[in-house]
């Protein structure tokens, strides 16, 4: 991908591909703010609400909508247009009941699906690692920021710490709340969210372990019998027997 530029301001030709704009039409765009997401890897809200939703028409009337507070983010109102909405997030549209989430397309990088009021409850979080904090307890760095506390009684014998790294956890929003953990393991659904394949879901059939996630190759089995592989780097477990959360119907954009 192309420099940034300056730490404010961003070029729409450098801006990511999988963004929805016109290059030609302005010279700049929105940049996001540093948050959850890096920039290569999220929309900023703005872009969201004007040009994938197609709410407003200009980004002065986006912003307006954005600063009275009518878009959620994982269950909490967000009001700078700047915003970087990333993988598995969930925004909801407060006037109109409305709910979506951020999920791989195998041709626009990421799109919105539309999701119900039920399934917006909650968000699937990967674990890319953890640490011991004081008193002996876990906490689990999660793709999207969050950190959470697994509390453990006896830091000798912590078996309240069955979590591991590349597992998914299933939150619940916005309270933070654990409802279901899915190891990363042969057997369980994934998603692919870089690559050649991205978007595509499949069981994991082999791990061949590597030094480091960039070398470790997964291979997976679509829901057509087709088989492929992609680096570990790239997985985000789903499910066991069926994806937890809507990975298709994209709208806008």
């Amino acid at each position: 991908m192309a420099r940034m530029g300056s730490k404010k301001h961003l070029k729409r030709l450098a801006a990511p591909a999988f963004w929805p704009i016109l290059r030609k039409e302005y010279k700049w765009v929105v940049k996001p703010i540093p948050g959850p997401h890096p920039i290569e890897r999220c929309l900023p809200l703005l872009i969201i609400v004007r040009d994938v939703l197609g709410y407003a028409e200009t980004a002065r009337e986006a912003r307006r909508i954005i600063a009275e507070g009518k878009i959620k983010v994982d269950g909490k109102i967000r009001r700078n247009y700047k915003f970087p909405v990333g993988l598995m997030d969930v925004i909801e549209i407060v006037p109109t009941n409305e709910f979506f989430r951020l999920v791989p397309h195998p041709v626009k990088f990421m799109t919105l699906v539309r999701i119900s009021e039920e399934e917006a409850r909650f968000k699937l979080c990967r674990i890319e690692n953890k640490t011991i904090v004081k008193g002996g307890h876990v906490q689990l760095n999660l793709h999207d920021g969050r950190n959470v506390l697994v509390k453990v009684r006896d830091p000798t014998n912590p078996v309240e710490d069955k979590y591991k790294t590349m597992g998914t956890l299933k939150l619940s929003i916005p309270e933070q709340e654990i409802l279901e953990y899915i190891p990363f393991e042969k057997g369980k659904l994934a998603v692919t969210i870089g690559g050649r394949n991205v978007g595509r879901i499949g069981k994991i059939l082999e791990i061949q372990q590597g030094i480091g996630r960039k070398r470790t190759l997964v291979t997976l089995e679509d829901l057509e019998g087709n088989k492929f592989q992609t680096t570990l780097d790239k997985i985000f477990i789903v499910g066991s027997d069926k994806p937890l959360v809507t990975l298709s119907e994209g709208v806008g954009g």
